[in-house]
């Protein structure tokens, strides 16, 4: 490496949750929105892209970037192939964790919940308004599984695109997800390590609110 990474620091601004006009009396879904709509605001490169983890039957965690596509019903949703290694080990621990990253606001959220299907028509609707290729890539892509040659994708997406054309249907193995938070973590950076962190945890249908040390 070219630098010590011991070397590496960041001297966080002096932010906080009051400065920034951020109302603990409200949801944590007002309060993720709120923050969602200034890390846009602010120029947060793909402001929803976020970090799923789930864990294997021998309690492997592994974690990949997906894309929040819709907060719904207090639920976050996003789209992937069931097939794939997140979504087998969703299928046999619906139990994972999403994390937000806004390094220009200095600004992490991070959720655990579980994770369950949407219904049908609801990816179909989602599905259908995705671009052609996507559409393609999601017949063509066997998400996960090793791939011996690059040429077997292509080859799959020219095949796939001549027997569906312009009118493609959703694959029966690709669709969405929610996730339903039963615990929402909000971290404002702050100076000298002492950051914001506050946490609403859903207890008997209750958010119980606190902080924790940073």
């Amino acid at each position: 490496m070219s630098k010590n990474l011991a070397d590496l620091r960041n001297n966080h601004h002096d932010f906080s949750l009051g400065n920034m006009d951020i109302n603990l009396s409200d949801s944590p879904f007002d309060i993720f929105n709120s923050w969602f709509d200034n890390a846009i605001a602010s120029g947060e490169l793909e402001s929803n892209a976020c970090v799923v983890s789930t864990v294997s039957l021998d309690l492997q965690p592994s974690s990949r970037i997906v894309y929040l596509k819709e907060l719904q019903d207090e639920a976050f949703i996003f789209y992937t192939n069931y097939a794939s290694q997140k979504g087998k080990e969703i299928q046999n621990n619906p139990k994972a964790s999403m994390l937000f990253f806004w390094p220009k606001s200095e600004r992490q959220v991070r959720i655990e919940g579980l994770v369950s299907k949407l219904p049908e028509s609801v990816s179909d609707a989602y599905f259908d308004s995705r671009p052609l290729q996507s559409k393609l890539g999601a017949w063509s892509s066997h998400q996960s599984d090793e791939l011996h040659d690059q040429k077997e994708l292509v080859e799959r997406m020219a095949f796939y695109e001549n027997k569906f054309g312009e009118n493609v249907p959703r694959p029966p193995h690709w669709g969405g997800y929610a996730l339903a938070p039963t615990l929402i973590e909000f971290w404002q950076g702050k100076s000298s390590r002492l950051h914001d962190r506050i946490v609403f945890e859903l207890l008997e249908g209750n958010w119980k609110i606190y902080r924790k040390n940073p």
